[in-house]
């Protein structure tokens, strides 16, 4: 690859920093025992190197975070933003001699508006703090990734993560209208609106969505919501193979079904949640799909999609009698990665996203991969968008299982580009993908990737090593 972004500016004497840092913040935004500071050093991603930071600092307004990036640019001290750290590509992950910008202490929802239908909120609200309150006045916030309870709504928009209802609602993507960033060198710039459309000028919104705080810093984001919707209910079908539950999902949408979530999970994945949970659910099938809906009459709509089920060869169809069942049924797919975890100990989460026509094939050659390298690889998916979450597990003391599980975790990348696809669905690229970045866009495409970068990032102060 050509020479790319990832050197470090070279590092400040700390204590010139902590100087300029404490001229415009306060004491206790400011960390600095290194065992504290290196708690800081890494999102939740395997294989992806980490650093020393210099400080670790925590603002609580957007002036602190002018003044951080003012500091940084003047001193040419590398920041690196953060939110919950809940990511999985490592890139919240530290560089040596950093300013680590945690921004989960900016957590206030700023406004709600029913009529305007849309949140203003700072970038450390969690998730599921903002589903909740706007749920109170009748309104709904869809994006809600497997970690909705800890990721943050800043985490959420550097990643444009998605989440189980996407099939229907889409990813985080479309529900950003506008946002305050702090750019490198400090100023603050305004994207977007508060209306329900506009098309003033370059979408300059949707560049920051998923630029994994490489282009500036979020420090206000407002965001589209919708009326919240009737209570959904689940089915679960078991599928004697992978490639029988596919082509159901393909019958589904391929009729027109609008489902709020459809999610798959194979054997080893539900025998990982029985185990950590003792969720009951039934381990002789080879795949379990779930399928909800929260139309005005979910019954009938799970009625016909349990009938295409059948007639794809699904060996139960068993509709939710009610909600909390129902839920039971998404609390058992949200614990999935965490319960995979918990096989070996370690694990690789790959974000391999195909055409919803090729699922099949993509199952199909993972399952070759973990044969190939004697692994065990858990998938779960959200099917309906042909977005899968290969799981490699494996044990991290054992340098020759390891070597093996990068392997995989490459050759399943491999396997989704082959096959019309993308590298990453929603998790990013950050440390663990960027050599593959490359090969999914090509020349022309890196060499427009690096010049926007260094159009808002001239001296590579911002996350730098990450992307690319």
């Amino acid at each position: 690859m050509p020479a790319s972004s990832s050197a470090s500016p070279a590092p400040v004497a700390t204590d010139d920093l902590l100087a300029e840092l404490r001229t415009g913040l306060p004491a206790e935004a400011l960390i600095t025992d290194p065992d504290i500071t290196a708690s800081y050093a890494n999102d939740m991603a395997s294989f992806c190197e980490a650093g020393s930071p210099a400080v670790v600092v925590l603002p609580r307004t957007v002036e602190q975070v002018q003044h951080v990036m003012r500091t940084a640019t003047a001193l040419r001290v590398p920041v690196v933003p953060q939110g919950a750290r809940t990511g999985l590509s490592g890139a919240a992950n530290a560089s040596d001699g950093c300013i680590v910008l945690s921004l989960v202490k900016m957590d206030k929802i700023l406004e709600i508006s029913p009529v305007d239908r849309i949140a203003v909120v700072e970038p450390g609200v969690v998730n599921a703090v903002l589903s909740r309150a706007v749920n109170e006045h009748g309104l709904y916030y869809p994006p809600d990734p497997s970690s909705w309870e800890t990721c943050t709504i800043g985490g959420n928009i550097g990643t444009a993560s998605g989440g189980l209802c996407c099939v229907k609602y889409g990813v985080t993507a479309e529900y950003v209208l506008g946002l305050d960033v702090v750019l490198a060198d400090g100023r603050l710039l305004t994207t977007g609106r508060r209306t329900a459309k506009g098309v003033a000028g370059y979408d300059l919104t949707r560049l920051f969505v998923g630029s994994e705080g490489s282009l500036g810093i979020v420090v206000k984001a407002v965001l589209a919501l919708k009326p919240a919707p009737p209570q959904q209910l689940v089915l679960a079908a078991e599928f004697a193979s992978a490639a029988a539950a596919c082509d159901a999902i393909c019958r589904i949408m391929e009729r027109g079904h609008t489902p709020s979530l459809l999610e798959l999970m194979d054997r080893t994945t539900v025998r990982a949640v029985n185990s950590l949970a003792n969720m009951g659910l039934p381990e002789t099938t080879e795949a379990l799909l779930l399928c909800a809906f929260d139309t005005a009459d979910p019954a009938a709509d799970l009625a016909a999609v349990g009938e295409l089920c059948t007639a794809a060869g699904a060996t139960e169809v068993v509709p939710a009698d009610d909600p909390a069942e129902s839920e039971m049924l998404l609390q058992a797919r949200r614990l999935a990665l965490v319960a995979l975890e918990a096989v070996k100990g370690t694990t690789m989460i790959d974000d391999v996203c195909v055409p919803r026509s090729r699922l099949a094939e993509v199952l199909e050659g993972i399952d070759r991969i973990a044969v190939k390298y004697d692994l065990t690889i858990g998938v779960c998916a959200h099917a309906g968008d042909g977005n899968t979450h290969p799981t490699v597990c494996f044990d991290a003391s054992d340098p020759d299982e390891s070597r093996r599980a990068r392997e995989s975790f490459d050759e399943i990348m491999a396997l989704g580009l082959e096959l019309g696809g993308t590298i990453t669905g929603e998790h990013g690229v950050g440390v663990l993908k960027k050599e593959w970045l490359s090969r999914e866009l090509g020349p022309v495409g890196m060499e427009l990737q690096r010049g926007i970068k260094k159009t808002f990032d001239p001296l590579d102060l911002l996350n730098p090593g990450k992307l690319f």
